[in-house]
């Protein structure tokens, strides 16, 4: 009950801050979640791959790394199946032809929930997210400070 009730106020100060904070360069785009790749990346129906902005989790696919499994199966049920809104910051995409998104579903961003939670580590790789950094820095140290997720499970950590 307690552990029910902890993680309806974690969401709720992950959405406050998603508010407060805002998110990307643009009003979005929707689309369907085919599959889930890894913790930070989905491909859609459309086939074209989504790399979460902000986001690095330990890998589930070529290697497994301690707590890739647990971030591979947290983001499965935030996003798998789903209709999502991407929205874009100052570039679309890596060097791989990826789109580099803040995903929501329902309305939830699910990037700074997955630090949040402890599911993965900050990656800022400028010019995204420089507007947002300071945001995913202190939700990564709250992760920590908490001891949630990879930060209590994993040593050496793996992002």
């Amino acid at each position: 009950m307690l552990q029910s009730f902890l993680t309806i106020v974690s969401t709720a100060s992950a959405l406050a801050l998603t508010a407060a904070c805002g998110g990307g360069g643009d009003d979005g785009e929707t689309a369907t979640v085919a599959r889930v790749i890894d913790g930070d990346t989905i491909e859609l129906t459309d086939g074209r791959r989504v790399r979460y902005l902000m986001v690095d989790t330990p890998e589930s696919t070529t290697e497994i790394e301690c707590y890739g499994p647990e971030a591979k199966d947290f983001n499965v049920a935030l996003v798998d199946g789903k209709s999502i809104t991407m929205t874009f910051d100052v570039e679309r995409e890596d060097r791989f032809g990826r789109l580099l998104a803040y995903v929501s579903v329902d309305g939830v961003e699910v990037n700074p929930v997955i630090i949040e939670r402890g599911y993965g580590c900050v990656l800022h790789i400028p010019p995204n997210g420089d507007d947002r950094v300071a945001e995913f820095d202190e939700l990564e140290l709250r992760a920590r400070t908490l001891g949630r997720g990879l930060w209590t499970a994993c040593t050496p950590r793996p992002c």
